[in-house]
């Protein structure tokens, strides 16, 4: 099942996506689950399947918003494929531990929504990234039940104003934050229909041009240690995000470098679970 969160005439609502329509599950289940986060949090998808019927609206009509609005949690896990290392350091070394880091969602627009390429710099650049939607509360979760906590699946595009990056010597919080500046969707692939142990093709367009382009059978950390690790500092919960990682092939590690201009059109496509698609304009 593909849930999207949507707005239409003023209105936030959320819906199944079927083809070019959407069942408004927000008008069938609002008075017990107003938002998608609420459904996820009451382990209410079977709900949502028993008010499967045909679509109230056209994908056409609705502004889609990131998936799960009122997350909590939001945390990226960087250098996360094999030669991501060489890109920053030289090394391809295994490091120990994950890198991670925090976003907020204000930072983040939904699919077909504008990319924001802040005033204070031109080194704007995008990350394709598989995200993955927790489904349950877990604390100190042992990695062979890791997967069972995973609601679905969506892509992510972790934009990133690259010499913002760097104004700090041991974070990158500043570079990663800037209003409207990465993108989520276009919805949840839900974990009943998308196994996330099944390796998956990751691909980041640019204008067409492949940018981006590996599998996760090759993730440095797979989605199993990530929930494990992360759970042993934080409680996990329905609703948080977890971005997995991005391959190389970033505009700002080529040469010469390719940064994201106004009109840029940047598709982040994993084909089981659909393509992200946003254009990028400048702040005003």
């Amino acid at each position: 099942m593909r849930l999207a969160s949507f707005r239409i005439d003023g209105r936030a609502g959320y819906g199944i996506v079927k083809g070019d329509g959407v069942v408004d599950l927000g008008k069938r289940l609002g008075n017990r689950y107003p938002a998608l986060i609420d459904l996820i949090r009451a382990g209410a998808l079977a709900e949502a399947r028993a008010a499967d019927d045909v679509p109230d609206l056209k994908t056409s009509e609705i502004e889609f918003l990131p998936p799960v609005p009122g997350t909590e949690k939001i945390i990226c896990v960087g250098i996360n494929y094999p030669e991501r290392e060489g890109e920053y350091k030289g090394e391809r070394e295994k490091p120990k531990y994950p890198n991670l880091f925090v976003r907020f969602p204000d930072s983040f627009v939904g699919h077909e929504g504008a990319l924001v390429r802040p005033k204070v710099s031109d080194k704007f650049d995008y990350e394709g990234e598989i995200v993955l939607v927790i489904g349950r509360t877990g604390r100190h979760v042992p990695r062979e039940r890791a997967l069972e906590m995973i609601f679905g699946l969506t892509l992510g595009n972790e934009g990133s104003v690259r010499d913002w990056i760097r104004h700090g010597s041991v974070n990158v919080t500043q570079g990663k934050n800037f209003d409207r500046s990465g993108s989520l969707g276009p919805w949840i692939v839900t974990a009943d229909e998308l196994d996330p142990a099944k390796p998956l093709r990751l691909m980041t367009r640019v204008n067409g041009e492949l940018r981006q382009n590996d599998t996760t059978d090759r993730l440095t950390f797979d989605f199993s240690f990530l929930i494990s690790y992360i759970s042993t500092f934080t409680t996990l919960k329905p609703g948080d995000l977890i971005f997995t990682g991005t391959p190389v092939g970033a505009g700002g590690h080529q040469t010469p470098p390719k940064w994201l201009t106004p009109g840029d059109v940047v598709e982040v496509e994993v084909p089981e679970i659909g393509t992200l698609r946003n254009h990028v304009v400048d702040e005003t």
